[in-house]
């Protein structure tokens, strides 16, 4: 089945170009492209499968969603991010901070992630509680990514792989350090620690429980996957 997007105009496509390059000149000078890509996964990952309620709709920019615990140092994002969305005011928020997302794994030498803008933005932000807490466990993680979220398996993997990006700040998450040694290099370095350290050692305390998911034979499928260069 083909997915339908909504549909915008040329001018505003002309817009989301112009605000890319900004954004890619933000983001390398600021080294920020992992706090761009948490900005853009918290602002998705409060989406309910069941009451079609939560995501990506630009409800980031109210403080009282940035005021979330989960949320704690988005704000510093909002704040970098303003002066070039007052350039594009026929953007929404919601694309804007999408957008930003998707240029922070670009920058950082991540494979190109398909655009589709046309989200509207909403008023009122989401209730708090919807984002996966780490410290509650894989059980946890399962009910809020599969149950919530209705995210697969292979969705949960796909996303936990962000963490190949940026380090942990005790005051934001309860976490500290960088979770691969090249923080801002997006590769399979991510993957290759949480997975192998089934193999050799307990998992770090910097590998996501979301990794955890997975049975051993879906490890060690998803490690080949994922392990494999991809062809030049």
């Amino acid at each position: 089945m083909v997915k339908a997007y909504p549909t915008v105009n040329e001018d505003y496509l002309k817009a989301v170009d112009k605000a890319k390059r900004k954004l890619r000149g933000l983001i390398a000078e600021k080294n920020c492209a992992p706090l761009m890509l948490r900005l853009a996964w918290h602002s998705a990952g409060t989406f309910d499968v069941a009451t079609k309620t939560g995501g990506p709709f630009g409800t980031m920019k109210n403080p009282a969603e940035q005021a979330h615990g989960a949320n704690a140092g988005l704000e510093i994002a909002i704040r970098l991010l303003e002066p070039i969305k007052e350039q594009f005011p026929i953007l929404s928020y919601a694309d804007f901070y999408q957008l930003a997302g998707v240029v922070a794994v670009e920058v950082t030498g991540g494979p190109d992630v398909p655009f589709h803008p046309g989200r509207q933005d909403k008023p009122e932000p989401p209730p708090e509680g919807r984002l996966p807490d780490a410290t509650q466990g894989s059980d946890h993680l399962r009910q809020v990514f599969s149950t919530q979220m209705g995210l697969s398996d292979q969705d949960i993997v796909a996303l936990s792989g962000g963490h190949t990006l940026g380090r942990c700040h005790k005051d934001r998450s309860g976490f500290e350090g960088a979770w691969t040694s090249n923080p801002l290099i997006f590769d399979n370095s991510y993957f290759k620690k949480a997975f192998c350290s089934y193999q050799v050692t307990k998992p770090s305390s910097l590998i996501h429980p979301s990794a955890h998911l997975l049975t051993n034979t879906q490890r060690t499928r998803t490690l080949s996957l994922l392990t494999t260069p991809r062809p030049t």
